[in-house]
């Protein structure tokens, strides 16, 4: 099972945003999605999660033509993405916002409570659970995010920058616990981030955007290796 993006093309009134990408995500894998700031990943993260629909291209899920349908449709087929402002019920406690995602999947209240509990403790967030979301610190929000879309029951995980904002062991800690989560939960994520550390010691492959077009793409070392992505994406950060 795949999801996949097929010579997709995402424009803005005359500004190209994505141009003719082509991406593929198997169940149980780690892809990064990689670039300089205004790339393009966003914008094809929202295509293949239903939040932007293509100008031209396909999305499919499992070989299916799924472009076009909306986030709600996508995520009940299991594409489920997390957002770089993390968009939490601020009104609610950390577990009554994992509550509340688990409810949308049909679970009754009891069940919902305790998995959310122990989604947390997966995420090393048992002792923010009664803590009101309007309380937390930016690495927790990003963690909590990332729970209430496992408690989703995702077939594809996108996460936008999920390590944005932490210091340098909070986002080791943090990517030792996402490498886990296609064996645990099954699942293939997408991760958009720029802290190439991370991005080189979770993902197997990587695919890089420059300019909404793909640059390169294959295992870290050999795109960290090409001259193109060393011009393109570490000139462009220095």
């Amino acid at each position: 099972m795949e999801l996949e993006a097929s010579q997709v093309t995402v424009r803005f009134g005359g500004i190209r945003a994505v141009e003719d990408v082509s991406l593929r995500l198997g169940r149980q894998e780690i892809i990064g999605l990689i670039g300089p700031n205004g790339a393009g990943k966003t914008t094809l993260v929202n295509a293949l999660s239903g939040f932007q629909k293509p100008r031209s291209g396909q999305i499919r899920l499992a070989g299916d033509d799924v472009t076009g349908w909306s986030p709600d449709a996508m995520a009940r087929h299991g594409v489920v993405r997390t957002f770089q402002a993390v968009r939490l019920f601020q009104g609610l406690t950390v577990a009554e916002n994992v509550e509340t995602a688990l409810l949308s999947t049909g679970a009754d209240r009891s069940a919902a409570r305790a998995h959310a509990r122990d989604i947390l403790a997966y995420l090393h967030l048992s002792e923010r659970a009664d803590t009101p979301a309007n309380g937390l610190n930016y690495g927790d929000e990003r963690r909590v995010g990332i729970a209430r879309a496992l408690a989703m029951e995702p077939k594809f995980l996108l996460l936008d920058e999920p390590a944005a904002g932490l210091n340098i062991g909070e986002a080791q800690e943090l990517g030792q616990t996402i490498a886990r989560i296609p064996n645990d939960f099954g699942c293939g994520i997408l991760v958009i981030e720029h802290n190439m550390a991370l991005v080189r010691d979770l993902c197997e492959r990587l695919h890089v955007l420059a300019t909404g077009m793909t640059l390169v793409e294959g295992t870290p070392a050999e795109v960290m290796a090409e001259p193109a992505f060393i011009n393109a994406y570490l000139g462009a950060e220095a």
